[in-house]
């Protein structure tokens, strides 16, 4: 059965029509949790580009398509909108400080971070939960964001617990596993 929004439970923090509520959306969209991946590329030069994000999502299995999107004022997004091949690296839950340095700007954010070279020579994060290696299958425009999607060419993954974004808090996901008795 449908109801009007006035019969919503009043403990609903706020409800706000756009585009004056920008703060409320952010901590709206903030309850859902995401995993936290840093994507990587080589720009022209060969230089390693990274940037932390939370925006990644599966597409499709057929073809293995992937998606996530970038600000269009980042300083990487040139290098991301005209590379042919990037690598999502999952992080782990104990991850946190790499997610911090890739979020940041620095003049060589894999200065001491442990990386090996994926197809292409895309760097991979040593020890993260999964990697995906890419080719670039499409870049969208999405408002101030740019949508990058990406062909699946390559990907592994253990059994870590990743690192997840939820209400504006890092934290690793771990789920209880209870064996059935047969």
């Amino acid at each position: 059965m449908l109801s009007d929004a006035s019969s919503l439970s009043s403990d609903w923090r706020h409800a706000h029509e756009l585009p004056d509520a920008r703060v409320d959306l952010r901590r709206a969209l903030g309850c859902f949790a995401t995993g936290v991946t840093v994507m990587t590329t080589r720009d022209p030069d060969g230089r390693r580009i990274g940037i932390t994000a939370n925006s990644f999502s599966s597409v499709s299995m057929d073809p293995p398509l992937i998606l996530w999107s970038l600000a269009r004022s980042s300083p990487n997004a040139q290098a991301f909108a005209d590379c042919r091949h990037f690598a999502v690296n999952i992080l782990a839950g104990d991850q946190h400080a790499i997610c911090t340095r890739f979020a940041q700007p620095a003049a060589d954010k894999f200065a001491t971070v442990d990386i090996t070279a994926g197809r292409h020579d895309v760097p991979l994060i040593a020890g993260a939960a999964a990697h995906f290696e890419c080719d670039i299958e499409a870049v969208h425009p999405g408002g101030d964001h740019l949508i990058l999607v990406g062909r699946v060419q390559r990907f592994r993954w253990h059994d870590a617990a990743p690192l997840v974004f939820c209400k504006g808090a890092l934290q690793p996901f771990h789920t209880a596993v209870q064996e059935q008795e047969t």
